[in-house]
């Protein structure tokens, strides 16, 4: 097959996005989608081969699956090998059980199924997996471990019907990737049912320039074809983000991107000339090292910080990925696909054992729950996980969907209800520190916060999630309103979903709005209709927040003997990173009583990751359990419900007069004749 410069230059354009992308810089939100142009390459090259071994009749099975593992496996084990010491010193016990399934995963070529089944790809925590990245390896091994096969198989029935089978396949793919980015984003990203159309579009590409009928274009068509395909790759790189529904439709804009250019970006063409220059095809050249090496970088430079290290850290550490890509490039990828120097028995041989060693590894790990390794730190350790365990309030029975568990109430008559998402729950240990036997009940599904008419939507919390959390609160009112038990509503959330910027949410009817525009009508409708049915609502506000993992910080302020103070947050940068949910609070604060939680974890400009040795935190804005525990005491917070039944009875009592919550109201300036809680400053 003819040599292309063009499209190692192809390949530059898809791995410098992904790896300035998974660096944190802002403009390329999109660049992720180079993995889609990878895909595309990939199905490109790999199909364009086979089909020219098969015209010839000397295509193999066996010499097929030693050039993919004289490609993949050396520099991949290489670079595994060398996370383990890292790993080993700067992993606390839950990460490093993590990272050892990830290395059994993805020495079977199933890391994808192992994090889509831990994790969500654009969730804060997966920038700390160093082997994330290696989900798009398995999904092209768990092609090529099909295709070549099917292929073989087809080919007998001629080209035009194996085109026909691989044109619907491609269209059912790409129609569940369509449905799974709306229903199952998390599956829909890294499966292989919904990622295989991507790869297919490269085997289309590779039935055309072996079908013996091609026809060069005019010049004029090749300079447009070429601007085009770029135009539609660097618009998904600079214009989609975490938010963009994916990879359904939306994935069609890069990978028809990478299809163009491969199809009309000859060496002849302005762009042809541009992804062929000396630059681009020597970083394509070693792409594939680069993308391996990246994101352990990134990690690990994340897991040795407290805090997460700056853009300039990120762009040295962006410049040494190229530096070791060109290495193991040279002295690992090159050598080993030489028959002359590695016989296919010596590289079977060294794979098996490597992948061995992989596995045995990650078993342990994961059987020793990450203690294994004899750090000299790890007895200080041992014991943060279970410290820094997710808090849902009673217990997990209490988070995904309604529920009358009885593990979700401390008692059969509950003077209690805890309603709203996840800053909800965590106020549960608080609640009951602050007063003993307390009875409460617990109704809380993250993200969907305590209103009633209305509930978020974003990229991940879809339409349909959205209607399920308006019949999830409508249920919760219902409950409230046949309890007569029920004297205090506690009412939480960050709130940010609602009314932070660019926020929206769905109405009872369907729309999707802005949700600075209607947030504040429905929660002043929430807190009427409550009042309605004799009781006290009373909404806390989120913890501050810096946009940093506290939690995180303070075990590796432990493991690595740094002070808590190093995690505390400066009272102002939280204030100003949470103004929108602050000018809310303050407008609810006119209508019912806010519990401001700053009030008891700042002092003088600083708000505590730590107080009295306990930990506040337990990721970025959750109280931990202990945490919610020494809060619920210093801030008395059952003392402050009853502080607000008695400010708000001439409130309640005027609740009756007031026009029924269908009615519409102006906003949420109404103002009580009933003093407020301090204001925060």
């Amino acid at each position: 097959m003819e040599y292309r410069r063009e499209i190692d230059g192809l390949r530059a354009l898809a791995v410098l996005p992904v790896i300035l992308f998974h660096a944190g810089f802002k403009p390329f939100g999109g660049g992720y989608v180079g993995v889609d142009v990878f895909f595309v390459i990939s199905g490109y090259l790999i199909t364009r081969i086979i089909l020219s071994e098969l015209a010839a009749g000397t295509f193999s099975l066996g010499d097929f699956y030693e050039r993919r593992v004289r490609r993949i496996l050396p520099v991949l084990f290489l670079v595994m090998f060398v996370c383990i010491p890292f790993a080993w010193f700067w992993l606390l016990p839950g990460d490093m059980r993590d990272f050892s399934a990830s290395l059994a995963a993805v020495s079977v070529f199933a890391s994808n199924i192992l994090f889509w089944r831990e994790s969500v790809y654009f969730d804060a925590g997966t920038e700390l997996k160093p082997l994330l990245h290696t989900w798009s390896l398995a999904v092209e091994e768990q092609y090529y471990a099909l295709f070549p096969l099917a292929l073989l198989l087809a080919w007998r029935l001629g080209r035009r019907s194996v085109l026909a089978l691989l044109l619907a396949a491609a269209l059912v793919s790409l129609g569940l990737a369509q449905w799974g980015a709306a229903a199952k984003p998390d599956a829909a990203f890294y499966l292989l049912p919904t990622r295989a159309w991507e790869l297919s579009i490269g085997a289309f590409l590779a039935f055309h320039a072996t079908s013996g009928r091609r026809l060069a274009p005019p010049k004029w068509a090749g300079e447009l074809g070429g601007a085009l395909g770029l135009a539609l790759l660097l618009y998904a790189v600079f214009s989609f983000d975490e938010a963009t529904p994916f990879p359904g439709v939306y994935a069609l804009v890069p990978t028809l991107g990478a299809a163009l250019l491969i199809l009309f970006a000859s060496r002849d063409t302005v762009v042809g000339g541009l992804l062929g220059s000396r630059v681009l095809v020597g970083i394509g050249l070693i792409s594939y090292s680069a993308y391996l090496w990246h994101q352990p970088l990134f990690a690990f430079a994340r897991h040795r910080s407290l805090m997460p290290p700056g853009e300039l850290v990120f762009g040295a550490l962006a410049v040494a990925s190229l530096g070791l890509a060109y290495l193991s490039w040279k002295y690992v990828e090159q050598p080993f696909r030489s028959r002359s120097l590695f016989s296919r028995r010596h590289v079977y041989a060294l794979s098996f054992v490597a992948s061995t060693f992989f596995v045995g590894f990650g078993v342990v790990g994961v059987l020793t729950q990450g203690t294994f390794h004899a750090k000299p730190q790890l007895e200080k350790v041992v014991g943060l996980d279970a410290r820094m365990l997710i808090n849902h309030g009673l217990g997990s029975d209490c988070e995904g969907d309604y529920t009358d568990s009885a593990r979700c109430r401390t008692g059969e008559q509950p003077e209690v209800l805890v309603w709203g998402d996840s800053y909800a729950m965590h106020l549960v240990q608080g609640l009951r520190s602050s007063k003993e036997g307390l009875q409460l009940v617990q109704k809380t599904v993250s993200m969907c916060g305590p209103f009633l008419d209305i509930a978020p939507v974003t990229g991940r919390y879809v339409p349909s999630w959205a209607e399920k959390c308006m019949r999830i609160n409508d249920r919760v009112f219902e409950f409230l309103r046949n309890s007569p038990s029920i004297q205090y509503v506690v009412m939480s959330s960050p709130f940010r979903q609602y009314v932070g910027a660019g926020a929206t949410v769905m109405t009872r009817d369907g729309q999707i709005v802005a949700g600075a525009e209607v947030s504040g009508q429905a929660m002043l409708s929430t807190l009427e209709r409550i009042r309605q049915l004799g009781k006290t609502p009373v909404v806390f506000s989120p913890t501050p927040g810096n946009g940093h993992n506290i939690g995180r910080c303070l075990m590796r302020a432990t493991l690595f003997d740094i002070p808590y103070s190093a995690c505390d947050i400066d009272a102002a940068d939280s204030s100003s990173r949470q103004a929108p949910v602050q000018d809310f609070l303050r407008k609810v604060q006119a209508v019912a009583p806010v519990v401001w939680l700053h009030e008891g974890m700042c002092l003088e400009g600083v708000c505590k990751a730590a107080l009295d040795g306990v930990f506040m935190y337990r990721d970025d804005g959750h109280l931990s359990h202990e945490g919610s525990a020494y809060l619920g005491r210093k801030m008395g917070f059952y003392r402050l419900l009853e502080a607000a039944s008695v400010r708000h009875q001439d409130a309640t009592e005027r609740s009756r007069l007031m026009p029924p919550a269908s009615v519409p109201m102006k906003g949420l300036e109404r103002t009580a004749a009933v003093p407020a809680s301090r204001p925060v400053p």
